[in-house]
């Protein structure tokens, strides 16, 4: 029987209960700042990257190949036969490159590496998918199968308070981010399929962008049965409000409420409000 380990990294946006609960490990980014270093979700939590914005803006780096080595070497240690690793997209980040450029060092362990295509909670979504079909007794050769079917049905979309952080980072134009910021708009982002960032609506306002991810999310679930999950950066208040609008909707078959990684965090800011969905098939 395959004994199989699951790793992600620290931007799928998961809680920490729920690594413990299926034993998932976790390759941290780096945030860095200009005197000191942290590890994503372990050193440093989200609130302390909005707090210190003001000041700095930080950068960040992708997990070293060490850590990326030692991970593939303890899951070989607790005896796995094989390993999953789901990464941020490829279009986003050099994780899924620099994970299978490791993965070579270890030709014992049969090494499956998941470009998810997107990134946040809407690579978790993949990830629990994938801790589930482990938990249930899947192979490995089903569970990788699986995989990018089952990413082809999900979707992600967020809204931020700010431009001015995506537009740092080189994310957005810096003639459409400052517009953005003049006329109050909102942009509804989303990942297409090559894994990159692009406007899928615009909204006057932050309670205007908030009711578009609301419709959106509804307009998944009057198709049929849906996995929602909703994610904040600061904005706990406002996903809650977002949550409350669709809980009760007789197709939702299961929710996920978390926040965004610091690593998310130093590219949007505080105030960022997502919903990522899942539909049947």
């Amino acid at each position: 029987m395959d004994k199989i380990a699951l790793i992600c990294d620290s931007t799928s946006d998961l809680k920490s209960e729920t690594y413990s609960k299926y034993n998932i490990k976790m390759l941290p980014f780096k945030i860095i700042y200009k005197n000191e270093e942290y590890l994503d979700r372990i050193s440093i939590e989200p609130s302390e990257v909005y707090s210190r914005l003001p000041e700095e803006i930080p950068t960040t780096s992708l997990p070293d190949l060490q850590t990326i080595d030692d991970t593939f070497s303890e899951v070989e240690k607790e005896g796995f036969t094989h390993a999953i690793v789901i990464s941020i997209s490829s279009g986003l980040s050099g994780t899924f490159n620099a994970i299978n450029l490791v993965a070579e060092n270890h030709p014992k362990l049969k090494i499956h590496v998941f470009d998810s295509r997107t990134l946040s909670i809407g690579t978790g979504l993949t990830v629990l998918k994938c801790a589930e079909m482990i938990e249930k007794g899947f192979d490995f050769d089903t569970i990788v199968k699986e995989l990018p079917i089952y990413q082809s049905h999900t979707s992600m979309f967020f809204v931020i308070d700010t431009l001015v952080y995506l537009k740092a980072g080189g994310r957005i134009g810096k003639v459409a981010g400052t517009l953005g910021e003049l006329l109050n708009i909102k942009p509804i982002i989303s990942v297409n399929e090559d894994g990159v960032y692009y406007i899928y609506s615009k909204a006057r306002g932050k309670k205007q962008g908030l009711n578009k991810l609301i419709s959106i999310a509804k307009e998944s679930l009057a198709k049929g049965p849906c996995f929602v999950c909703v994610m904040h950066g600061g904005a706990e208040d406002q996903a809650k409000f977002v949550y409350s609008q669709i809980k009760d909707d007789p197709n939702l078959k299961g929710t996920y409420f978390s926040d965004i990684s610091p690593t998310a965090g130093v590219h949007t800011g505080a105030g960022l409000v997502g919903v990522a969905i899942a539909e049947s098939y």
